[in-house]
């Protein structure tokens, strides 16, 4: 499996959500990949990427067709659940941005 997404062309969306764990697991792994499934299941997903470092610092960016369907996302309630766990146990701190992609390009030739 390829760590890029593969993507259409723009427009589409990204969710960036860059976070801070804290120590131990407490439940998070086995709720990452269960949010990872279900999030690929939503009408309007279109992939995800992802990252985390030694030191806990993680990054995660998901696309989305269309804002609708990001914001359905935001809604479903095992995703409350999880985004509740995480305030509570498994982020120190965390930062989501969400942005329109106009433009992409790919390399290293471009595209």
């Amino acid at each position: 499996m390829s760590r890029f997404a593969p993507m259409p062309d723009p427009p589409y969306y990204a969710v960036i959500f860059t976070a801070q764990r804290t120590e131990g697991d407490h439940g998070y792994g086995a709720m990452a990949d269960k949010m990872v499934d279900m999030a690929a299941e939503q009408p309007g997903y279109l992939g995800i990427e992802t990252t985390r470092d030694a030191a806990g610092l993680g990054i995660t960016i998901s696309y989305w067709e269309d804002e609708n369907s990001l914001m359905g996302w935001k809604q479903v309630s095992e995703h409350l659940l999880a985004q509740k766990l995480g305030k509570d146990r498994w982020y120190s701190y965390y930062t989501l941005r969400v942005a329109k992609v106009e433009r992409a390009y790919d390399g290293p030739e471009g595209r």
